[in-house]
């Protein structure tokens, strides 16, 4: 596989009264075109972040929206936005959301896209998932049955990591429930046209 160079990705900063924003905005990108979809893409999933917080109301209400960038190689890009808000009550709460784009042509990935279509691949990250939960003595708001076809989920290095919003799995104070599975328990589910494949090679 040829060698693909990562994207640039850098900050730029948005204020409001009681709201700072760091948004990742992407250049770098051969396909112009690409790179336009993949920035629409994260502004849209930013709006929607401060949408599903609702209102800043309270006098005491702010909110802080960042990133991470979780891979940035291979041609894939894989990020993580966060959004925390103090609306009121007993304390904040931080939203999720992670996209997973191919650089060349700037589409973004549903955890379905991942895997052959067809493919038992809930069935597999969630014996997957429950084997962990067991190992690390996860705790459970209730008994874990089976992962979301639509789960949240971002790819990092050899590992697509699955994780729950909070109060989804567990309890508040536990934060994020991650679960890394690597690349190579599910390459014969993965789709050899989509972002898992190129992790799963060994270069």
């Amino acid at each position: 596989m040829a060698f693909q160079p990562p994207v640039i990705v850098y900050s730029t900063r948005i204020t409001r009264p009681k709201t700072e924003l760091y948004i990742p905005v992407v250049s770098g990108v051969p396909n112009a075109s690409a790179g336009s979809r993949i920035n629409m893409d994260i502004r849209a999933a930013v709006q929607q972040l401060v949408k599903d917080q609702g209102s800043l109301d309270d006098p005491r209400a702010e909110m802080q929206g960042y990133f991470e960038v979780k891979t940035n190689e291979k041609g894939v890009l894989s990020l993580s936005l966060y959004n925390y808000a103090y609306t009121g009550g007993a304390h904040g709460l931080t939203l999720q959301r992670s996209l997973t784009f191919t650089v060349s042509d700037g589409r973004s990935y549903t955890l379905a896209q991942l895997f052959k279509p067809g493919s038992p691949y809930v069935a597999r990250l969630s014996e997957l998932i429950a084997l962990q939960i067991k190992q690390r003595d996860v705790p459970t708001l209730e008994p874990f049955k089976a992962i979301r076809p639509d789960q949240d989920y971002y790819i990092a290095d050899r590992s697509l990591v699955i994780y729950f919003s909070l109060y989804e799995l567990t309890p508040y104070v536990y934060g994020f429930p991650y679960f890394p599975i690597s690349v190579y328990d599910i390459q014969d589910l993965i789709d050899e046209n989509g972002p898992l494949a190129p992790m799963a090679v060994n270069d």
